[in-house]
């Protein structure tokens, strides 16, 4: 029966092809996009093969028709490829190069594609239901506001095609929170590159969780005029490359939402992957929660340059180990004492920062204190030493092991 089924949905997808350009295989919870060409069959229907890769049917869960629309950028002016017969649910206007596309469709997950280059163009996009945006070589640049505002409270897939590279700047002046806006659940994926530039707050902002798959590529600021990546709810990370340089605020922040109930509200973790920060201004952090901060794998490089600086500052507790990969920590807290103009509060330098415990239960952790009065981990807590190896001077309340 499940031959039967595949062979018929293969047939639609063969015959849908002029209109649609793709369609998805899923196998569990994963899929793959493949572009509908050279559909053919093998074994009597047991086995197909699609975009050049050949499925088990066994193997496959579903297959879907992709609904795939082009934005293309090009100098001032922007082209829209729909890709499919009018749709009553998909409207859209061009300013110039900025796109405003609006979605009403609440059923049926959508695919955009932005490719091309601008050096005063922007995509906004309005919608109800999650969907799909890919990155495939996209240089955009604002002159207006935010080079890519996703206005949507779903789940957004963000996806950096790969092999390509591809860039996003916001304006110099603006009510924009970013560069990169997403009022939604910011899911980052695919092996390209992301460079983004904050011009007027932060780089990359999200009213939800961020999660960062394991299969991401590198995603670099070089400048933020305040945070780098400013989470609200969550900000988890799986794999994949993080660099961040040129804030003026804290490198990655997440931040506590107002509903109590949010899951894993104002927390950090951080489960593979590297991250690689500078932080050179003042009173500010690498990476900042409001509340827990668990570490069980990745490669850390954090660089505390700013007078009162931190590498790391945990709203709560904070938990390191190597429950998902090896997890090797270097930090260097060179930065001086922050003297508060308004308040004459002083606050020193720090590699790690822990509100309430830090439990350290594997892992390499380095930490250099060669600033002026600066320290190396500083606990308000307990400090639980149950393995690892540490490497630096700790100041806490109580130590147990």
């Amino acid at each position: 029966m499940k031959k039967l089924l595949f062979t018929g949905l293969l047939l639609t997808a063969a015959l849908t092809a002029q209109a649609q350009k793709y369609m998805r295989i899923w196998q569990g919870e994963e899929s793959t996009r493949v572009a509908l060409q050279d559909i053919s069959y093998q074994d009597g229907g047991a086995s197909f093969t699609a975009g050049g890769t050949t499925y088990s049917t066994s193997q496959v869960d579903s297959i879907t028709i992709v609904k795939h629309i082009t934005v293309t950028f090009d100098g001032n002016t922007a082209s829209v490829d729909l890709g499919i017969a009018s749709p009553a649910d998909i409207t859209y206007t061009i300013n110039g190069a900025n796109v405003v596309m609006n979605n009403t469709n609440e059923t049926e997950e959508m695919e955009f594609e932005l490719k091309g280059t601008s050096n005063s163009g922007s995509f906004t996009y309005n919608g109800t239901y999650k969907c799909k945006i890919h990155l495939n070589g996209l240089n955009l640049t604002s002159t207006s506001g935010a080079a890519l505002d996703i206005q949507d409270g779903k789940r957004i897939d963000l996806i950096l095609t790969d092999g390509t590279e591809n860039t996003l700047a916001d304006a110099a002046s603006g009510v924009q929170k970013a560069a990169l806006y997403c009022k939604g659940h910011l899911e980052v994926s695919g092996s390209g590159n992301l460079n983004v530039t904050g011009n007027t707050r932060h780089a990359i902002a999200t009213n939800e969780y961020m999660l960062i798959k394991k299969n991401t590529g590198t995603i670099t600021v070089s400048k933020a005029v305040s945070d780098a990546m400013h989470i609200e709810q969550y900000f988890q990370m799986n794999g994949g490359t993080v660099n961040l340089s040129g804030m003026g605020g804290d490198g990655i922040q997440a931040e506590l939402k107002n509903d109590p109930t949010e899951e894993l509200n104002g927390q950090i973790l951080i489960k593979g992957g590297s991250i690689n920060i500078d932080v050179t201004a003042d009173d500010t952090k690498g990476i900042k929660s409001d509340d827990l901060i668990t570490i069980s794998g990745g490669t850390f490089v954090i660089n505390a340059k700013g007078a009162g600086s931190k590498g790391i500052s945990a709203g709560t507790n904070m938990i390191i180990n190597e429950d998902d990969a090896a997890t090797t920590m270097t930090i260097a807290a060179t930065g001086g004492v922050y003297e508060d103009p308004e308040t004459d509060d002083t606050s020193k330098c720090m590699g790690i920062k822990v509100t309430k415990d830090l439990t350290i239960s594997a892992g390499t952790i380095t930490i250099t204190n060669t600033g002026r009065k600066s320290k190396g981990i500083k606990v308000d807590g307990i400090y639980y030493a149950k393995g690892g190896t540490v490497t630096a001077n700790v100041d806490a309340a109580a130590t147990r092991k």
